[in-house]
């Protein structure tokens, strides 16, 4: 299913959903019929999986329904990860007040990547203009985008040109 992802990844979403539907469809369908035949210890890990798995089938099913569904949420788990490793640093980061700032900043960078704005970027135009701005929703990184556009961050090229750089120093 994988290798239908990856080949459908730079089409349009109806051509993936029907890519999925073509190829991935029967994989899960036949992934189903054998789960549905087999015997498993209900207490035992692979009978705990095959409970989880059956009970959960509907929303194992739901990216069929929208080619601009992924297949998983490896997206979600990635941008938890500073959450994570930060997790402990901030346990210093001055007082609750300060705590509150820090996440909301922490939240308008994640906003940035999921919507790939250049953080730094936005982060200078949106801090200056908040003061002067009535409509405070179009500086929400989502928005912001449409007047910046030459803020797109690429993430996939920027880590390109930095291993290109660190290739090409001496």
């Amino acid at each position: 299913m994988y290798e239908v992802e990856r080949a459908a990844r730079d089409v349009d979403s109806d051509i993936r959903k029907a890519q999925r539907a073509e190829h991935s469809a029967p994989l899960l369908e036949e992934f189903k019929h054998w789960l549905d035949n087999q015997e498993f210890l209900p207490k035992s890990l692979i009978g705990k999986a095959a409970t989880y798995t059956r009970n959960q089938w509907t929303a194992l099913n739901r990216y069929f329904e929208d080619g601009d569904l992924s297949i998983d949420n490896n997206a979600a788990e990635r941008s938890m990860k500073p959450v994570a490793i930060g997790r402990k640093n901030w346990l210093f980061v001055g007082s609750p007040k300060a705590g509150h700032r820090a996440a909301i900043l922490m939240s308008l960078i994640a906003s940035c990547k999921a919507n790939h704005v250049e953080p730094w970027a936005y982060l200078k135009d949106a801090l200056t203009q908040l003061a002067h701005r009535a409509n405070v929703e179009s500086l929400l990184p989502n928005h912001w985008l449409a007047t910046h556009p030459q803020h797109r961050w690429n993430i996939a090229e920027r880590r390109k040109q930095e291993r290109e750089t660190k290739a090409n120093t001496p």
